[in-house]
């Protein structure tokens, strides 16, 4: 009877400790609940007050496309070559047409022989998500087989490449370029921000890029423009997400949103993702702003 008595007294213990870890923001989970409500397709939300410890989440631990936010991951991968001394952060590097992946980008656009910079092919990666940056970055990483050993080592167990990458077609097929969770992607820049990934120093040049972001035109866009924040999003037909690190006055916040399975797979700015995301937005500044009372301006719409 004292073995069993012991048994469920450690069991109360570490599900009394457990819950302590995860302090949960009722109000704001409501909010959330709110939020998503009638939307066309499936959501996740994780929301933390980095000053506070407390959370607010929905279907945080549900896997979705990571569309563009992938290359977070990536130029992780690329900082841990830079830290182990197999590339130099200002190499030049030479352009190959065979690397061209066809769109807008900046990088594709370069003549095959010409010469640039790790640091700028990264740079471009990030702010601009240029996608030929992206795959060459994604190959200097060691592909996406080393990138998903390290984000293994770094406990995110659900956040993968997915393209190009031995393995993992049938994710490829499910998911497209990666894959993560809304929790798991915040963690990520929470670990950037703490100076945890790779080193102190990467993650500081790493979030550096991540303050300077071209596409500001969701979630972004409800933050004030004075205010810093990191982040990257990214956006397939069916999918829109983004993931934001709000250096905000009063206390750092940290959200992801993503969606998937959405029936308006439209690309324009009345997109019923990326409005969600925008909204979403403007309510967790003003939840963790009250006080604050800044707007879009008027006529920014013409910008966006």
């Amino acid at each position: 009877m004292k073995f069993f008595t012991s048994i469920f007294t450690f069991l109360a213990l570490f599900t009394a400790v457990h819950a302590q870890t995860e302090k949960i923001d009722k109000k704001l989970t409501q909010i959330l609940n709110e939020h998503v409500k009638g939307f066309n397709g499936d959501v996740g939300i994780y929301v933390k007050n980095l000053k506070t410890g407390k959370i607010a989440s929905y279907n945080a631990d549900t896997i979705f496309p990571t569309a563009s936010m992938i290359k977070v991951p990536i130029t992780i991968g690329v900082f841990n070559k830079i830290e182990s001394g197999e590339l130099n952060y200002n190499t030049q590097l030479t352009y190959k047409d065979s690397l061209l992946y066809e769109g807008e980008d900046i990088l594709g656009s370069f003549k095959n022989g010409e010469k640039i910079a790790l640091a700028k092919v990264l740079m471009l990666m990030i702010t601009t998500s240029d996608n030929t940056a992206s795959l060459w970055s994604q190959s200097l990483a060691g592909t996406g087989t080393a990138i998903n050993a390290l984000m293994e080592q770094n406990g995110l167990t659900y956040t993968r490449v997915n393209s190009r990458t031995p393995g993992r077609q049938a994710n490829q097929r499910q998911y497209g370029w990666g894959q993560t969770t809304p929790k798991e992607m915040a963690t990520l820049l929470t670990l950037i921000r703490d100076g945890k990934m790779i080193s102190p120093a990467s993650s500081e040049r790493i979030y550096r890029n991540l303050i300077r972001i071209y596409f500001d035109h969701d979630a972004l866009s409800q933050i004030p423009p004075y205010v810093q924040a990191a982040s990257k999003s990214g956006a397939v037909n069916a999918a829109k997400s983004e993931v934001v690190l709000v250096n905000a006055p009063h206390g750092d916040y940290v959200f992801c949103i993503a969606t998937k399975n959405q029936k308006d797979q439209s690309w324009t700015n009345t997109n019923e993702g990326s409005t969600l995301i925008r909204s979403l937005s403007k309510k967790l500044w003003n939840y963790f702003e009250p006080k604050s009372t800044w707007k879009p301006a008027v006529g920014m719409e013409k910008y966006n």
